[in-house]
């Protein structure tokens, strides 16, 4: 046996409802704003969380060596959140890693500007440009990181190594030698 429903026609116009409301006109606008202010905090949080995400497997993916799947994820955070200056740092040791010295000047760069207080990214941004054939530039990465963090060890140690770059190049420059000409010459030198 089939039961049907019975339909039956209790509509009321609309007006007749929306006289019986609780509130009024205004205060539907004021709760369509409070509505909006949430729904933008709620946007705001689903963004950061969707970021941190991102960052979170850029991290797991560089530790195991997986650098250009760790880049794509880190870009997507940057993406989302570009103020972050420890995407950009991350980002850079990553580009350094795989040779990309200008890329990772950069992000090392970018990072520094975003937070001026953070030894680690001044020490980054001095690897980067010892990296690209920068040494003088690079000791004063290493000093700033250095007057932010005096007892950091990576910055005292890159340092020294710029300074020895410095060094060698000075002596190459005294001994008459040009760094834009070949020391060893193959074949015959040809005579003016």
């Amino acid at each position: 046996m089939k039961v049907a429903w019975k339909k039956k026609n209790n509509k009321r116009p609309i007006a007749a409802v929306s006289d019986h409301l609780p509130f009024d006109k205004e205060d539907e606008g004021r709760c369509k704003a409070k509505t909006k202010e949430t729904e933008s905090k709620s946007d705001d949080d689903d963004t950061i969380q969707l970021a941190q995400s991102f960052e979170a497997q850029g991290n797991k993916l560089a530790e195991v060596g997986k650098y250009h799947e760790a880049l794509g994820k880190w870009e997507a955070a940057i993406t989302l959140m570009p103020e972050r200056a420890t995407l950009h740092e991350q980002k850079a040791q990553v580009l350094l890693e795989i040779g990309e010295t200008w890329k990772s000047l950069t992000a090392a760069t970018r990072a520094t500007q975003l937070e001026p207080s953070w030894a680690e990214a001044w020490v980054t941004l001095g690897r980067a440009q010892l990296n690209f054939g920068e040494p003088d530039s690079a000791i004063e990465s290493f000093d700033t990181a250095l007057a932010i963090k005096a007892d950091c060890v990576e910055a005292k140690e890159d340092r020294q190594t710029a300074l020895h770059l410095v060094k060698k190049r000075k002596q190459l420059h005294t001994a008459g030698l040009s760094v834009s000409e070949n020391r060893y010459v193959v074949g015959e030198k040809s005579k003016p």
